[in-house]
């Protein structure tokens, strides 16, 4: 034992001697850092692969999620869509690790008709300073789209864009195809000219710690509060939020000092928070830079969500025209670790406010929540609870059992107390005619 102790005294007395006659001594390098989690693809994506040609295009199906590869170029899908509908396809692409990447990379997502003409409403998504996961979604919209109103076959583009210097290996993308059903009667067209745009007041209680995903798929639910979670450099967490009718959300996200490895240091983007809409669409986005100190971003509060939005001019709102779930994606910069030290998770706070009541959905033709939009019950437990997609599935599968159970149980006690009620009526008449002179 007193052996281990002169051994350990002399390590750490060679450790303090080589920190004390260092450079930058006060913030040592530490251990190397993990790798950061993976993003979580759902059970049960389906793999395919787009076609550099239409005349190959394999099908894509609403609601599933598909699986594939893209490299810089090209990619085709073949839709098989109604006459009443609005669609929209969505890729979200995902850098391998340590890719090049620059602002004139990114994805671009279209609609086409079998004639080569290209619906309004594409969607392209760049990417900023990092090599994270980015969504864009196009649009198919019956009663905007005159040359892409008919019932047919239709083809879904997905284009990867690379700068010369940029990565140019194959990255995954998940696709996924919504279909959202036709109104019936009077239909909007025309967007809403004013709505309530002030700066949200967001909340200041004491946060509640929520850790949140690596990706759609696996997002953590959030409501309106305050919320805390951790942060490395290069990471991508994501969160969701029920939006109903008539609601609005208000958003800010802060990161505070960080363990430092050098005197002082920046990272341009830095912070980043991106708001996707329920079909994975990017609704808004704001970055700003991080010394290492404290940072952080305030998004402007959203239209209140209606179905007339989708016609709007402005990009913000266009993305708040149906009830559902609203992504959240927080993002620290990569570059950060040139200063602070990886391995220390960096504190994020994320203050939320929902505001306004449910309003009444619009009368569509068919179910909306078997659409993946709108919001129900089950979803506003889920934000209550703070649960993924997957516990949500997990617990409602439970309460499913239990109500089977509890009906089970019902029954047999029910056929139980029907026997005991037999039993006792034929005792009962056994002894009457007993007791019969």
């Amino acid at each position: 034992m007193r052996d281990r102790v002169r051994t350990t005294v002399l390590v750490g007395a060679v450790a303090a001697g080589l920190a004390l006659g260092a450079p930058g001594a006060a913030f040592g390098a530490g251990p190397a850092p993990g790798p950061l989690p993976e993003y979580r693809v759902p059970e049960g994506a389906r793999p395919v692969q787009g076609k550099p040609s239409s005349a190959d295009a394999p099908l894509l199906e609403p609601g599933t999620v598909y699986e594939d590869t893209v490299s810089p170029g090209e990619r085709f899908y073949r839709l098989g869509l109604d006459d009443t509908s609005d669609v929209y396809v969505s890729a979200v692409v995902r850098p391998t690790k340590g890719s090049e990447v620059g602002y004139s990379d990114g994805v671009e997502v279209e609609i086409m008709t079998k004639e080569g003409r290209r619906c309004p409403n594409p969607g392209r998504a760049g990417f900023a300073y990092d090599p994270v996961p980015i969504g864009a979604a196009a649009v198919r919209r019956v009663r905007e789209d005159a040359d892409c109103r008919a019932g047919g076959i239709y083809y879904a583009k997905v284009t990867r864009t690379a700068a010369k210097d940029s990565a140019r290996g194959p990255w995954p993308v998940e696709l996924l195809v919504r279909r959202e059903p036709g109104l019936g009667g009077a239909v909007p067209t025309v967007a809403p000219s004013v709505w309530p745009s002030a700066s949200p007041t967001l909340p200041g209680a004491e946060p509640v710690a929520r850790t949140g995903g690596t990706g759609f798929n696996d997002a953590r639910a959030l409501g309106g509060g305050v919320w805390r979670d951790d942060l490395r450099p290069g990471q991508t967490r994501y969160y969701r939020v029920p939006l109903d009718w008539g609601q609005q959300l208000g958003i800010g996200a802060e990161i505070a000092a960080a363990e430092m490895t050098k005197p002082y240091g920046s990272a341009p983007g830095g912070l980043t928070v991106s708001l996707y809409s329920p079909y994975r669409g990017l609704v808004d986005s704001e970055d700003t830079s991080y010394d290492g100190k404290q940072a952080a971003v305030t998004l402007p509060k959203t239209a209140p969500v209606a179905y007339e939005n989708r016609f709007s001019n402005d990009a913000a709102v266009r993305g708040t025209g149906v009830a559902g779930w609203y992504y959240l994606a927080v993002t620290l910069g990569g570059k950060v670790a040139d200063f602070t030290r990886d391995v220390t998770p960096v504190p994020l706070t994320l203050r939320m406010d929902v505001v306004g009541a449910p309003g009444k959905a619009p009368a569509y033709r068919e179910s909306l929540g078997a659409a993946g939009f709108g919001v129900g019950s089950a979803d506003r437990t889920a934000a209550k609870e703070g649960l993924t997609g997957p516990e949500a599935a997990a617990a409602e599968d439970d309460r499913s059992v239990m109500r089977v159970v509890a009906g089970a149980g019902f029954g047999a006690g029910l056929v139980l107390l029907l026997g005991l009620g037999g039993w006792f009526l034929l005792a009962r008449a056994g002894r009457d005619l007993r007791n019969t002179p």
